[in-house]
């Protein structure tokens, strides 16, 4: 047999056509006749290249659509600003510490200073775990605060009636830059959605969802029970039927 019918079988294909001869001809006619092998490797590649047209050209909205997305925050919650806030936390507790320390080393002190001395041994304590343990500051900061405001109130009121003098005084900015920096850490180390908002969004839905459950439950009737109507005049003419 030629190879006229074989082509004319294998343009077909190509074509989407039927190639009007069993497929395992064409095939064990390609196996065995090169030329016929080559001839349609040439006709697959000039239909693909028939097949291939140009893209259409589209304007190029890359600006626009960069324009159009939200700019982004600058964001401090990186690793060096916690690292940072913690040593300098842990400076603030040293000096703390340094301040608590003198009326335990030399004797004859009062019980006013062994009892000052004591708070500001606690104080360095809170300040030095919180700084090693950053997780624990928002357990810290209702004493820390509250004791750190009226400490402030009062002091400014000795300073203006002249009950203390300033060097005193100044050394209670220990105590405030610790109360701060234990604030900052405490609102970096909290978890989205725990806060009061985030508690009281969480129980109502829970609420909701509780309620759409008990509500369905109790809606749902047993296969072949047919629910009487809360109308009593409705409910005389159907329990009839409901029995």
């Amino acid at each position: 047999m030629s190879c006229e019918p074989f082509r004319e079988a294998v343009s077909a294909g190509l074509d989407g056509e039927s190639p009007g001869v069993p497929q395992r001809w064409v095939d064990e006619h390609l196996t065995s006749c090169g030329a016929c092998r080559n001839w349609a490797e040439a006709a697959a590649e000039v239909t693909r290249r028939a097949r291939l047209t140009p893209a259409a050209p589209v304007p190029d909205v890359a600006a626009a659509v960069l324009d159009r997305l939200p700019r982004r925050r600058v964001s401090l919650r990186g690793p060096g600003v916690d690292a940072a806030l913690r040593l300098t936390l842990l400076a603030v507790g040293a000096g703390q510490l340094a301040v608590g320390l003198p009326p335990f080393l030399g004797g004859g002190a009062s019980h006013v200073a062994h009892e000052t001395g004591a708070w500001n041994l606690g104080l360095a304590a809170c300040f030095l775990v919180v700084a090693v343990r950053p997780r624990l500051a928002a357990g810290a900061l209702p004493f820390l605060l509250s004791f750190t405001v009226v400490l402030v109130a009062v002091t400014l009121a000795d300073l203006g009636s002249g009950a203390v003098h300033a060097g005193r005084a100044g050394l209670h900015l220990l105590l405030v830059g610790g109360a701060v920096l234990v604030s900052a850490l405490a609102v970096r180390g909290r978890t989205p959605g725990r806060g009061p908002r985030g508690v009281l969004r969480a129980w109502a839905g829970r609420w909701s969802a509780g309620r759409a459950a008990v509500s369905a439950q109790a809606t749902s009737a047993a296969p072949g029970v047919r629910r009487l109507p809360a109308d009593p005049a409705a409910r005389h003419h159907a329990e009839p039927h409901a029995a």
